[in-house]
């Protein structure tokens, strides 16, 4: 199956190379089944060279920021050679290694391009947004964290809940800004320009096109920041009903900041697309660039070809990351909500002890952190498995929950690789 072949590339790749370990941080079954979506994507479109390209350039933009070298690419190409020599034996014949060695230095000598040539991409990236945003990197950095603490320690949360605020999994300080903090900054303070609502880049609030006559207002102030730009022009290109537009700026800070950080990045697109998922429409990712393009370039003085380039670079890869999931939220959605409706009272109690198993004999240390009660323990398994099937159903709500969650936890000092 694909999951075993996932399985044994991983096995023979990290033994080949243990210290190779540190710089994959997701689930082993996740890196495992990545390994062969990328590697399947690849050999997919082999006989196409242009879409060959857009792959390749695809993956080395989700390894930005990890440290692609030729003597890692070579402990990568061998290991997965050498795996595939033992498993078919005389039917892997030269030629067929050759091919393998072929694309797989392909790839890797794609990776390392990418990571070089495009830094200059992600300076642009970084000044232009600061710019754009009215602050410099180290304001933004700083108030994503301070804004993030201060959000999760406002809100009042129940013992038996799992909390609320923030966003995202690894850094949930950081994460904790896009989705929350805008939200709380937002809320209450009136009307904006023009008459739109300044919490309008949020979900739930009023659509991007709200006219002054609607609202009554009389503001006409213009927009120096980047959401009020936003959704300024997109209410004058005829985009204002696109509520979608709405999740992806609240979102769009958190994209920018994280460009080089591939995990980060991912996780920021797979709950936007379970936000987007919430859309009943239709809905056209070029529209957002376009009216993205034109705010950026409204704002930032210095405005050239390279920064054109920079920024339609940094939405294509994104939008390609988006449309990779786009349609699938609701099938697994569905397929989650009827494995779990078929669970027993037999089944959740085996589920529930075994995931204590099975997590202690694969990290012993995380004993050290699990001292309250058989029933305690039982309680947590089950708001566990709740809530993989909330996460569709509520995206934006229980990003909040997750990230307030991890907040909480931050006295415990529990290392990041449990």
């Amino acid at each position: 199956s694909r999951e075993a072949a996932g399985e044994a590339i991983y096995a023979a790749l990290f033994d080949a190379a243990p210290s190779l370990q540190s710089l994959f941080k997701t689930p082993r079954a996740v890196m495992a089944m990545r390994f062969m979506n990328g590697l399947n994507q690849i050999i997919c479109a082999l006989t196409d060279p242009k879409e060959l390209k857009v792959v390749v350039e695809t993956l080395g933009f989700q390894h930005l920021d990890l440290e692609v070298t030729i003597p890692r690419v070579i402990i990568f190409r061998d290991a997965i050679v050498d795996l595939l020599q033992v498993e078919l034996g005389s039917r892997f014949t030269s030629k067929t290694r050759d091919g393998w060695c072929t694309f797989l230095n392909y790839a890797g000598g794609a990776y390392i391009y990418v990571r070089v040539t495009y830094a200059e991409r992600l300076r642009i990236l970084a000044t232009s947004w600061a710019m754009a945003t009215k602050k410099s990197q180290d304001e933004l950095d700083e108030q994503v964290n301070a804004e993030g603490v201060a959000e999760a320690e406002g809100r009042e949360v129940d013992g038996e809940n799992l909390g609320t605020s923030g966003e995202g999994a690894g850094q949930p300080v950081t994460a904790a800004v896009l989705a929350s903090a805008k939200d709380t900054k937002t809320k209450g303070k009136g009307m904006g320009w023009l008459g739109f609502k300044k919490g309008a880049a949020l979900a739930g609030q009023e659509v991007l096109g709200s006219s002054a006559e609607k609202e009554g207002s009389t503001n006409t102030s213009v927009p120096t920041t980047y959401d009020e730009m936003f959704q300024f022009n997109s209410a004058v290109m005829g985009f204002g009903t696109h509520t979608w537009m709405s999740e992806v700026l609240a979102s769009f800070d958190t994209i920018v900041c994280n460009v080089s950080n591939s995990y980060r990045l991912q996780e920021e697109c797979d709950v936007l697309s379970l936000r987007m998922a919430k859309y009943k429409g239709a809905i056209n990712l070029a529209e957002y660039k376009a009216v993205m393009l034109a705010s950026l370039r409204s704002l930032v003085k210095d405005w050239s070809s390279q920064h054109e380039i920079a920024w339609s670079w940094l939405w294509e890869n994104v939008e390609r990351m988006i449309k990779a999931l786009m349609g699938k939220p609701a099938v697994q959605e569905r397929a989650l909500a009827s494995f779990l409706s078929s669970l027993d009272d037999g089944a959740l109690g085996l589920v529930r002890r075994e995931v204590y198993a099975q997590f202690f004999a694969l990290a012993p240390a995380g004993q050290d952190f699990f001292k309250q009660s058989t029933t305690r323990l039982h309680f947590i398994a089950d708001k566990l498995v709740s809530m993989t099937l909330e996460m569709y159903k509520e995206p934006k709500k229980m990003v909040e929950d997750i990230s307030a969650l991890g907040l909480r936890h931050v006295g415990y000092g529990i290392p990041t690789d449990l």
